[in-house]
């Protein structure tokens, strides 16, 4: 009986990630945007060339977001390569990304910079494991100036959201930046200490 439960319990839970990933229509292409992402109309920020991922349908709003949240987990704690958990962290990142302007559009900003916060803590994980990548002799140049750019690309957004969001929430918009600008500069020696092109950072304001 205990195995029979065991294994209807996982079915269950099988079935629920197949049924999340097929609602959510969330593909692993990285980085090529299915809906790339638009910046808002007058923002003055620089527009950096890298496109963030589709968000899927099921956002931090829905019902159903404790059943993705679970399954984006499951997924990197499944996978055994570094390098392909550090490009997990980073899409889970940018997908989040994307998620917090379709919330404060929405006017759900407590959601939404709830949403932001958590997604730009991807950034450090992302950090770490291409470390461990690389320490086992992984080439993770291209990772790399990925990483970079996506974190001038979070910037960039970042910009757009202040001038979204209500004015109390702004500072932590600004404050949780930090984890982009920590990561750009992070990429930055790493590139050039290989000597390899670095992405401009075209943001002045700090």
């Amino acid at each position: 009986m205990k195995n029979f439960l065991l294994v209807a319990a996982i079915f269950i839970f099988a079935f629920a990630v197949l049924f999340i990933s097929i609602f959510d229509s969330s593909a692993i292409n990285y980085p090529v945007s299915q809906s790339p992402y638009q910046p808002l109309v007058g923002s003055k920020a620089p527009e950096i060339n890298y496109h963030l991922p589709y968000s899927g349908n099921v956002l931090p709003d829905s019902p159903l977001w404790p059943l993705k949240a679970l399954r984006d987990k499951v997924w990197i704690g499944v996978t055994t390569s570094h390098l392909r958990r550090a490009e997990l962290a980073l899409l889970f990142s940018d997908k989040r990304l994307v998620m917090t302007q379709k919330l404060f559009e929405k006017g759900e900003p407590d959601i939404a910079i709830s949403t932001f916060t958590k997604g730009e803590m991807y950034f450090p994980i992302a950090v770490e494991e291409e470390k461990i990548a690389r320490s086992q002799g992984v080439d993770t140049s291209i990772f790399l100036n990925k990483l970079a750019l996506s974190a001038l690309k979070h910037r960039e957004v970042a910009e757009d959201l202040i001038q979204l969001a209500p004015e109390d929430i702004r500072p932590l918009i600004i404050k949780t930046e930090d984890y982009a600008k920590d990561t750009y500069e992070l990429a930055k020696d790493l590139l050039n200490s290989k000597g390899l092109p670095v992405p401009k950072d075209p943001f002045i304001r700090d």
